[in-house]
């Protein structure tokens, strides 16, 4: 449920009802960050339908959005409700995804799938997908995606999931990607955009398929980023030891970070756990507490859950909810802005670990 709201949510002249109770709006609501709407079920619409409630919500709305995107929850998908009546002339339709439906993923791919973009083979430019609003660098992965496709050349199509709904209807033919976890399998696929070298190998593929593309610029970017990187590690690892790596996020994110540590600081990477993968899935506390204490982990990269149990490790917030924070600049994780910034976060937080060692000022672990 989460994940398609979180996809609907990113199309600003599209307004996103929550067919649910106000636990079912509140959570994604906390993530998105941006307006969403909900029909707060109680007890007498779970009891006598909730179709009225649903079609009241949708006629405060109408007149203020192009188009209404309403996301079933688990209680009415339950019921068995038929809603599909609600849907009329294409400005309202219905998103069956419910909280079992799956992951944060398939809720995305669900929604994307209903919206139904559409290629124009004549439209000029190059779409960027795999931004989420639930991800806490969607507009920093935004920002520089654009930005190093207007420096090779190449003007932005359709962004997924940032842009407006009518902006699927027109799709470039190429796409690039900033999480292929949230692929939208719009456009022929030209490559990622997270990581240095994914960087280099996505601007060539553009090369060979979009005229008037020039890498020459981005690669001199790349090296220049990379030149940062290796002084800056080399730096830290004639001061201090490797450091011993548990990761926590999407899978893309995951090996992207254990690439990158790997390559720099000859990390020893001691746990991925991507939570989207369907086995082992590292979405149980438990768990996840116990992979980390197997680990015994330096530094754990991950969200607000796994640096609870982070004790005397360094941490790096990599994915959501990274709560007791404020996030007001973009910060990208793609492309060369991203690579900088993680190796920031990296770096910044193992020195200021291995100080709180040496001075013996480290916090008990909990429990």
């Amino acid at each position: 449920m989460t994940g398609a709201v979180a996809c609907l949510a990113g199309f600003e002249d599209l307004a996103v009802v929550v067919h649910g109770s106000s636990g079912c709006y509140f959570y994604p609501a906390s993530l998105i960050g941006v307006p969403i709407y909900g029909t707060f079920l109680i007890e007498n619409e779970v009891i006598f339908g909730t179709e009225s409630r649903l079609q009241e919500v949708i006629g405060e709305l109408e007149g203020r959005y192009d188009r209404i995107a309403v996301v079933n929850t688990c209680v009415p998908a339950v019921m068995g409700e038929e809603l599909g009546s609600l849907a009329r002339d294409e400005r309202v339709f219905i998103v069956d995804s419910p909280g079992f439906l799956g992951d944060l993923e398939a809720g995305y791919h669900k929604a994307l799938a209903e919206i139904a973009p559409e290629v124009d083979p004549d439209a000029p430019g190059v779409n960027i997908d795999g931004l989420c609003c639930t991800d806490p660098f969607c507009r920093g992965n935004a920002l520089e995606a654009r930005r190093l496709l207007s420096l090779a050349g190449a003007t932005v199509a359709t962004t997924f999931c940032l842009d407006t709904y009518a902006a699927t209807r027109r799709a470039a033919p190429f796409t690039v990607g900033t999480n292929p976890d949230l692929a939208s399998g719009v456009g022929r696929w030209c490559g990622s955009l997270l990581g240095l070298d994914a960087v280099s190998e996505t601007i060539d593929a553009l090369c060979d398929a979009v005229d008037g593309i020039d890498a020459r610029p981005v690669r001199e970017e790349i090296a220049w980023a990379d030149a940062r990187i290796r002084k800056a590690c080399g730096k830290y690892l004639r001061r201090f030891d490797p450091p011993r790596v548990a990761i926590f996020s999407g899978r893309s994110y995951a090996d992207l970070a254990a690439g990158v540590l790997k390559k720099y600081l000859d990390a020893d990477i001691a746990c991925i756990a991507a939570r989207d993968d369907p086995d082992p899935r590292a979405t149980d506390f438990a768990t996840i507490g116990a992979m980390i204490r197997d680990a015994e982990p330096d530094l754990i990269l991950g969200s607000s859950y796994e640096q609870t149990l982070a004790g005397d490790a360094a941490f790096v917030g990599l994915t959501p909810p990274i709560r007791d924070r404020v996030f007001l600049h973009s910060r990208a994780v793609v492309g060369v802005e991203g690579a900088l910034w993680l190796m920031d976060e990296v770096l910044n937080a193992c020195m200021n670990q291995n100080r709180r060692s040496r001075d013996g000022s480290m916090t008990p672990p909990p429990g």
